[in-house]
C-alpha cells in the first residue's frame, strides 16, 4: 500500500532522513519506533505530503504521490495535540470533512453516528470538546480522520500527552478499532510497549535510517543490533554483551559459563521478581545487572541482599551475539 524509496530529507545542514526504504502492507498497522530525533515524525510527514523529500519517492497504492498535496493523497492524520473546533459539537467536529465535501445530510448523519459508535462515543454527539476527557478527545480525532474514508491513517504519537493508564486503554482500543475498519495505519511512537502491543510490523529508526523492520516478535527475538535490542524491551549487560533480563539463569551453585555475582537487591513485582546483581569482575561504580525471575524461582532460591549467586545467559546463547 505504501512504498518509501530512497527518501532523504535535509533541513539545511541537518540530515533528518537518510536513504529510507520501507514497504507497508495494505490493511496493516505499522509502528515507526525510535528515540527523539530519529526521523520517525519526519518520515510520517513525508508520507502525508506535509514535507517534500529532498530526494526519493513515496508511492501510495501504486501511484507516485511524491509531489501531490496532502489533500490529494486520501490520508487521515491525527497529531498528539488534537486541534478540535471548540465551538462545534462532537457531531459537527466529526462531520467537518464530510460537510466540506458536500455529502448529503442524511449520509453525513448516518456516517457520523456509526463512527461515534465505533470509537465508543455514542451518546456524546451534542457535547463540546471541552466536556470530553483527553482520551475521549483523541477518540473524536480518530473518528474525524476516519470520516473521509482515508486509504491511509497516519497517527503521530496520538496518545503521548495522556497518562499511562489512559494510554494503555486507548492502545488496546486502537488495535480493536483497526481490526474492525482495516484501514492501512502508520503509528509514530517512542513507547516500545505501545509498538509491541498494537503493531503488525515495527520499523525501528535511528539517526534518520531504518535500523530494522519486521514483525514485533522477530525484532524482539532476533534484533539486528544492540540498538534495536535495547530499544525493544529491557536488557542486561553480561560478559560484554546484552541479554534479556528474563533469559538470565541464576543458581546457588557454580555452572559452566556462569559468572559469580553478589545480590544487591531483591524486588517483588507481583507475578515476577527483579534481582539486582553485581558481578565479581565488575569495575568500580558499575551499574548492577538486572535479572527477572518467577515467584517460584525466587521462593526456591530464597535470595537476599549480600548472597552470592552464579548467573549465566541461556545455554547455547552467547551474550553479545545477536541473530541476523
Amino acid at each position: 500500500m505504501i512504498t518509501v524509496e530512497s527518501v532523504d530529507k535535509h533541513y539545511e545542514d541537518f540530515h533528518a532522513l537518510r536513504g529510507v526504504d520501507l514497504e507497508i502492507a495494505s490493511g496493516s498497522l505499522t509502528a515507526l519506533l525510535g528515540p527523539s530525533g530519529s526521523g520517525k515524525s519526519t518520515l510520517l510527514r513525508v508520507i502525508a505530503g506535509l514535507e517534500v523529500p529532498s530526494s526519493g519517492r513515496v508511492i501510495l497504492d501504486g501511484e507516485d504521490v511524491t509531489n501531490l498535496a496532502p489533500q490529494q493523497r486520501g490520508i487521515g492524520f491525527v497529531f498528539q495535540h488534537y486541534a478540535a473546533f471548540e465551538h462545534m459539537s462532537v457531531r459537527d467536529n466529526v462531520a467537518f470533512g464530510l460537510k466540506i465535501r458536500r455529502r448529503p445530510k442524511a449520509e453525513v448523519k448516518e456516517k457520523v453516528d456509526e463512527l461515534l459508535r465505533v470509537v465508543g462515543l455514542d451518546g456524546y454527539q451534542q457535547r463540546y470538546p471541552s466536556q470530553l476527557s483527553g482520551g475521549q478527545r483523541q477518540r473524536m480525532a480518530l473518528a474525524r480522520a476516519l470520516a473521509i474514508e482515508p486509504a491511509v491513517l497516519l497517527l503521530d504519537e496520538p496518545f503521548g500527552a495522556l497518562d499511562a493508564k489512559v494510554r494503555a486503554e486507548l492502545r488496546t482500543w486502537l488495535r480493536r478499532l483497526h481490526d474492525e475498519v482495516h484501514v492501512t495505519t502508520v503509528l509514530v511512537t517512542h513507547d516500545q510497549e505501545e509498538a509491541l502491543d498494537v503493531a503488525d510490523t515495527i520499523a525501528v529508526m535511528d539517526a534518520g535510517q531504518i535500523a530494522q523492520a519486521g514483525r514485533p516478535r522477530d525484532l524482539y527475538d532476533a534484533p539486528a543490533s544492540e540498538f534495536v535490542m535495547s530499544f525493544l524491551g529491557p536488557v542486561a549487560r553480561l560478559g560484554g554483551g546484552l541479554v534479556r533480563p528474563h533469559d538470565l539463569d541464576l543458581s546457588l551453585e557454580h555452572r559452566e559459563g556462569a559468572t559469580e555475582a553478589q545480590v544487591q537487591r531483591v524486588v517483588h513485582l507481583g507475578f515476577e521478581v527483579r534481582v539486582e546483581l553485581l558481578p565479581a569482575d565488575a569495575p568500580a561504580g558499575a551499574e548492577p545487572v538486572v535479572a527477572q525471575i518467577t515467584r517460584a524461582e525466587a521462593e526456591t532460591l530464597e535470595l537476599q541482599a549480600g548472597d552470592i549467586v552464579w548467573v549465566r545467559a541461556p545455554l547455547g546463547q552467547v551474550p553479545g551475539v545477536v541473530a541476523a
